[in-house]
């Protein structure tokens, strides 16, 4: 391919970009012969007790109010800003409702009751000041149980918000039979904790928490505890140690500080008596030298005994992970109708864009996995084989030009499974992209499971000798998608493009009315045909929706409630806020003014430098000094901000003169990539580039020989 055009990205395609295979939507089965899905799930109606909607996390409601036909006339039934319109901190609480009441949580550390029809605030219970990611509460025994940032979990009053039991948990505690001794270096006390996570979950009078802390070396393990009482029924430790099941597949000590955490919510069968839990990468989290083997139960799902916590069986989706493709979803459970036959199933799978459908009784696949040849790299003691299953992804399995996943020039790229060593690569799908973490629907009326996917590279190396990840390079594009899967076959039915990545949060709820919800990074929130995907109504929540919608009926009227706060991923400039709002037919409350909505390229955020601050001069290979407010002594060739100043603002016609200086040791460059602006070629030590820039625009560019060090120019 012609160099200027795999640089600017001239191959005639738009970025969003289609999934591949392109899948236009497809109608419906005339006849779908979905049975009858367990009473013990617990199927919302006029309540929506759990976050997923009931014990399988199907995200539907029978309610049927609200149709195809008549969508267009819903609008704001009431709004309230929980936290006095306050923008800093972002929102990923799902809200549960019963009795009329609904009940979610503020990363501000507040639970909230709030009354379901008019809005008002029946109570307010704060549970502290360290703030962490806060994904639903669980409702039970006439209890509101709620994780906190302190690592605590709190029962409170359902009707009055008093709290009725907390429990410390991720530290040591005799009376609470840890089962093995407090060492510092596990995890359990004295070092790197983690933090609890994930929607809380309530079954048969246990309470089921999470957490998360991969990425620092955390322990791994997932908690129930007694509802009545906050004492530790049992916990169940991600990372087995010696002689456990599954403790030869870590090297040495390594499963000490394995990660392999569970920061997302559960499944529960209660028929079955199990609990279906994934689990997340291990750690380091792309270096995998230290810790040969496995790795169980790092990337895996594992159905854990509700009762007693022992594990009755798993499925490592990726062996040995090294690309942060830790497939942690809630689980979905659906009882399916196969060749005549009944099959309870479980769905998981989500960053490596394609799903595992598998017998929930003992974790045999449904329609087969074949262990295949995978690239290898002896140095971080790679997998030779990973499972892929029968089907098809929902999303490509490589980079491609013509949409969103085309990589920043100058990286080595890479599909699934591509290795990497000292130079970080470009892989996709990347640790943002796939579905990742939203929360998922299946539909019994046309049969498929849908899902937001995100379309985001990722680029990693060892992190050895101060390398730097750089998870999502800058400059790259974002966008996503919605896609429909027919878990009977694990085929693709069809798939729709969306300008935003639909991958972080962005649940989606299906109902009995043909309609099915889902909100954005630009905060609206859409309505869809269940069928197609076609839009039917959308409305501006006034901040990025990650969280997903819920239904519920109070006297026979159907209402629509979602929580707009924001994100931080994948874009850094989601517009966060507070906003709860309900809907109903003929709602007059009108939409939120619409915020600036986050840019669509993975921006710099180094604060913005002018042309006269820098003497018109990029220095290349160095890390600006702020404070001196000048280029630093000393070259750099490792990190993503190695341009001097990264980020600078150019008046129309200035010249810009791009240097490498004396005192570097390594050849170094500065490249416009996609826009094709300016190019150095290659510099060596004392040699310089000039480029007048003549029309506005914000123009990226990086390092050819280090290309993870990326700047940006904006001329005005």
């Amino acid at each position: 391919m012609d160099r200027r055009k795999f640089l600017t990205g001239a191959t005639g395609a738009a970025v969003a970009g289609t999934v591949l295979p392109a899948r236009p939507a497809a109608a419906a089965p005339a006849t779908v012969d979905t049975p009858r899905q367990p009473d013990a799930f617990g199927k919302p109606g006029r309540d929506f007790t759990k976050v997923g909607g009931d014990l399988g996390n199907q995200n539907h409601t029978p309610l049927r109010q609200i149709t195809r036909q008549n969508v267009n006339r819903l609008g704001g039934a009431w709004h309230v800003n929980l936290e006095g319109g306050d923008t800093s901190r972002a929102q990923q609480s799902t809200i549960v409702a019963q009795n009329g009441v609904l009940y979610v949580q503020t990363t501000q550390q507040n639970v909230f009751a709030v009354d379901g029809r008019t809005g008002a605030v029946r109570w307010k219970t704060n549970v502290g000041t360290e703030t962490t990611n806060m994904r639903g509460v669980a409702l039970g025994q006439g209890k509101v149980f709620s994780t906190s940032g302190a690592n605590i979990l709190y029962a409170l009053d359902q009707k009055t918000g008093a709290v009725a039991w907390k429990t410390q948990l991720l530290t040591e505690d005799p009376t609470q039979g840890t089962p093995e001794p407090c060492d510092p270096a596990n995890g359990q006390c004295g070092g790197t904790t983690g933090s609890l996570a994930g929607a809380v979950v309530y079954s048969d009078g246990l309470v089921y928490v999470g957490m998360q802390g991969s990425t620092t070396g955390a322990r791994g393990r997932a908690y129930a505890l007694d509802a009545a009482t906050g004492k530790i029924a049992w916990t169940f430790w991600a990372v087995p140690g010696p002689g456990q099941f599954g403790g030869e597949t870590w090297e040495g000590d390594s499963w000490k500080t394995g990660g392999a955490v569970p920061w997302i919510h559960p499944a529960v069968d209660p028929e079955l008596g199990l609990v279906y839990w994934t689990f997340g990468n291990p750690y380091p989290r792309t270096n995998g030298s230290t810790r040969g083997g496995d790795n169980l139960f790092a990337n895996s799902i594992v159905a854990i005994d509700a009762k007693t916590g022992k594990r009755r069986w798993h499925f490592q989706s990726v062996h040995h992970d090294i690309w942060d493709y830790d497939n942690v979803m809630a689980p979905v459970l659906i009882d399916l109708r196969i060749d005549g036959k009944l099959r309870k199933v479980v769905v998981y799978g989500s960053k490596v864009g394609m799903y595992y459908i598998l017998d929930r009784t003992n974790g045999k696949p449904i329609q087969g996995v074949t262990e295949r040849p995978v690239p290898q790299d002896p140095r971080h003691k790679t997998s030779p084989t990973q499972p892929f299953p029968e089907g098809d992804p929902f999303v490509p399995q490589e980079p491609r030009l013509d949409n969103s996943t085309r990589p920043v020039p100058f990286y080595p790229t890479g599909g699934l499974f591509a290795t990497h060593w000292d130079r970080a690569t470009i892989i996709f799908p990347g640790a943002g992209g796939g579905a990742d973490w939203s929360h998922v629907s299946f539909n019994p009326n046309t049969g498929w499971v849908y899902v937001g996917y995100g379309l985001i590279n990722s680029a990693y190396s060892n992190t050895i000798g101060g390398r730097v990840n750089t998870a999502r390079p800058f400059g790259e594009y974002f966008a996503g998608g919605l896609a429909a899967v027919d878990p009977r076959t694990n085929e693709l039915v069809w798939s729709k493009d969306s300008e935003w990545s639909l991958a972080h949060g962005n649940g989606i709820l299906t109902t009995d009315g043909g309609v099915m919800f889902q909100g954005g990074p630009d905060g609206n929130l859409l309505a869809m045909n269940d069928v197609d995907g076609r839009e039917l109504w959308r409305f501006q929540c006034g901040a990025g929706v990650h969280t997903s919608p819920i239904s519920y009926e109070i006297d026979g009227e159907q209402y629509l409630a979602v929580f707009a706060g924001g994100n931080g991923l994948p874009y850094p400039d989601i517009p966060k806020g507070d906003h709860l709002w309900a809907f109903k037919l003929g709602g007059k409350v009108a939409p939120a003014p619409a915020p600036a909505p986050p840019s669509k390229r993975n921006q710099i955020r180094a604060a913005a430098v002018t042309a006269a601050a820098a003497k018109n001069t990029v220095t290349l290979g160095r890390v600006w000094d702020a404070t001196a407010g000048a280029p630093g002594a000393t070259e750099n060739t490792v990190a993503q901000t190695a341009m001097s100043p990264q980020n600078l603002t150019v008046p129309m016609g200035t010249e810009i003169t791009f240097v490498n200086p004396p005192g570097n040791a390594f050849a170094h460059g500065a490249v416009s990539f996609f826009e094709y602006e300016f190019d150095s070629s290659t510099l060596m030590p004392g040699q310089s580039f000039k480029h007048i820039f003549t029309k506005k625009g914000e123009f990226f560019y990086n390092d050819p020989i280090f290309p993870q060090n990326t700047g940006k120019i904006v001329v005005i």
